[in-house]
């Protein structure tokens, strides 16, 4: 095998060493691309609408919705009957089941965890709730 010489009589072998760099530019355009999607992975997949305020609709709905209210992370209010959380599919179960339009509306105290509000909102969904609205207060 032939070496190249320079000038000066030292032997050059060429360049052994990989280029790093477009390895290292794939990866980062990875890492941001699973960062922008995990995100949408983990979501509940829940269809939220915000509750009606006002109107005709509004009021006739009013006897035929169940309301829930979380209190804090372990207990809430299903039409005003307090109930603990460990409890609330054995409350809102058969009330879903006697309602013509299975619709949900879900008030939240301030200091209830973000994880204990999707909690109930997962099991109205479970329960059978065909259409859940967020409320504010």
């Amino acid at each position: 095998m032939k070496r190249m010489r320079s000038r000066n009589g030292a032997t050059n072998g060429g360049i052994t060493d990989p280029n790093m760099t477009p390895l290292i530019d794939v990866s980062l355009v990875l890492v941001v691309i699973l960062m922008v999607a995990t995100p949408l992975a983990l979501q509940s997949g829940l269809a939220v609408s915000r509750a009606g305020t006002s109107g005709k609709n509004a009021a006739a709905t009013r006897t035929q919705r169940i309301e829930i209210q979380i209190v804090s992370a372990d207990s809430v209010i299903v039409d005003r009957d307090g109930v603990s959380r460990s409890r609330l599919a054995e409350v809102l179960a058969p009330r879903l089941r006697a309602s013509a339009t299975r619709e949900v509306v879900v008030r939240c105290a301030d200091d209830v965890p973000h994880g204990a509000f999707v909690a109930v909102l997962d099991e109205a969904k479970a329960d059978g709730a065909a259409a859940i609205a967020v409320a504010g207060r």
